[in-house]
């Protein structure tokens, strides 16, 4: 059984509700929902879409609402494009009223002309053509010269290594996205361009607002936020390493020892993290992927990412299934070398309190299940806190986790050897085994004979009283 989870980003190519119930039936765990493209009713009727094939292929999904965040761009050119010549100069204007040319082009960002300097580096279009600062007026205008040409496009993408921009944690499209998604009903929201801790408690803020919270993902892309990462990890619910614009923003040899390090840091926090961005780009376009692309997704979970993630492959892509089951394949057969059987249990503490009652009861459990040779473990959780210890304490068998709330059990669907599965509220100790047993081999689960380690907390139905392990055979 498959432990790390697939994340598919949903566009053109994924949005039928026959696609949508093949994407899970083939591996998808959460779904994303890309807030830079898209009306509010396109991506009401993709949650709508999503609930009901959820209910039908009976497997909980969670959905991701991705913030587009503080993006800066360019404007728009006459006519649709200029080329930019190696060694030639060409200029920016924070004006938007100005139309672009072959000579100059506006930008979103109205402070680019005040946070720049001489010497600074400008890219575009996700770093494939560069400029360098030759003169700023601080006001409006910025001289540059072009330092690696090409054809520049309307509305593209611009990144500044080095330079420390002032735009804000939530743009305004940004708190209607997120005051949509929230209403809506996502289970997850991705804050993109985090800089630093404060812009995790803007959100939290909205969130308030709105009067219901749910997980913050911190999208880590900028040069920023890696400096910060400890106090950013201590204020998130979890992360996503987002190779785009951080693979622009610092150089793209550093990417892989950044990556290991979120992954290394955030696993022992207990946090989930994400691994994003052209994991299997080739699909877009191919029915395989390259040799490269299947290294990076095992790479990722020999770090111990919890999820890796589809993003044109699925949304836009010619092979959005056989995308999801190449992934799957990958990650099972990763998951099964002797790199992954081999790592070391964790003993270190995700709530930094190792005497705690509920993260004892975890660690022993996966202890006990390695020790009993155990099929499972079943966990009961009313919050979700007992899965995520158990998570994080990286088990050799599946932790199936029962849950009568079905936001609890979407959240859980993010989560590294967690299976999400429906439990009606129960009272007594020996009906919620009957009831376990019951579950285990309807789903398939389990069979008569196996050993099992089931968690619970006593009295039976108390959040947040898991104080319980049991060792069991399924009779």
């Amino acid at each position: 059984m498959r432990r790390a989870k697939i994340v598919c980003t949903l566009g053109p190519a994924s949005q039928s509700q026959e696609m949508l119930e093949a994407l899970l039936e083939n591996g998808m765990d959460v779904a994303r929902l890309n807030f830079s493209h898209g009306s509010h009713e396109q991506h009401a009727e993709n949650i709508a879409k999503l609930r009901a094939a959820s209910l039908k292929v009976r497997k909980a999904v969670g959905i991701l609402g991705d913030l587009q965040g503080p993006k800066i761009r360019t404007g728009r050119f006459t006519k649709g494009s200029t080329e930019l010549k190696e060694g030639g100069t060409f200029h920016i204007t924070t004006d938007e009223t100005v139309p672009g040319t072959d000579d100059i082009v506006s930008t979103t960002y109205p402070f680019l002309a005040a946070d720049v300097n001489p010497g600074d580096r400008i890219l575009l279009d996700d770093g494939l053509l560069e400029l360098k600062v030759l003169h700023t007026d601080k006001q409006k205008l910025i001289k540059t010269e072009v330092i690696h040409g090409g054809t520049l496009k309307n509305n593209k993408g611009i990144n500044l290594p080095g330079v420390a921009v002032r735009a804000e944690a939530l743009t305004p499209k940004d708190r209607e996205d997120l005051v949509f998604g929230i209403k809506a009903g996502v289970d997850f929201i991705a804050l993109s361009f985090v800089r630093q801790p404060s812009d995790l408690d803007a959100a939290r803020q909205a969130m308030a607002e709105v009067g219901r919270t749910v997980p913050i993902i911190a999208k880590l892309e900028k040069p920023e936020a890696i400096a910060r990462l400890d106090a950013i990890l201590d204020k998130t619910d979890g992360v996503m390493v987002a190779r785009g614009d951080l693979g622009v923003e610092i150089p793209p040899e550093e990417v892989p020892a950044v990556q290991k390090d979120i992954i290394r840091r955030s696993n022992l926090r207990g946090l989930p993290v994400i691994v994003a961005t052209q994991m299997l780009n080739s699909m877009i376009d191919n029915p395989r992927p390259t040799r490269a692309e299947a290294s990076d997704v095992a790479n990722a979970v020999f770090d111990g990412a919890d999820a890796v993630m589809l993003s044109g492959e699925t949304a836009s892509g010619k092979f959005p299934i056989e995308s999801v089951q190449m992934m799957e394949r990958i990650i099972l057969a990763a998951e099964s070398s002797s790199r992954v059987q081999g790592l070391s249990p964790r003993i270190d503490s995700p709530l930094g309190v190792p005497s705690h009652f509920p993260d004892v009861i975890a660690r022993v459990a996966c202890e006990a299940a390695k020790a009993s040779n155990a099929s499972l473990i079943a966990a009961f959780t009313l919050s979700g806190v007992t899965a995520r210890l158990l998570s994080h304490y990286r088990p050799t068998v599946p932790i199936v986790a029962f849950s009568p709330n079905q936001e609890v059990r979407r959240r859980l669907a993010l989560l590294w050897g967690v299976v999400p599965r429906v439990l009606e509220p129960i009272q007594d100790t020996e009906a919620m085994v009957r009831r376990v047993e019951e579950e285990l081999l309807a789903r398939g689960l389990g069979r008569k004979g196996d050993r099992i380690v089931i968690v619970y907390g006593a009295p039976v139905g108390q959040p947040g009283k898991i104080n319980s392990l049991r060792l069991h055979t399924i009779g």
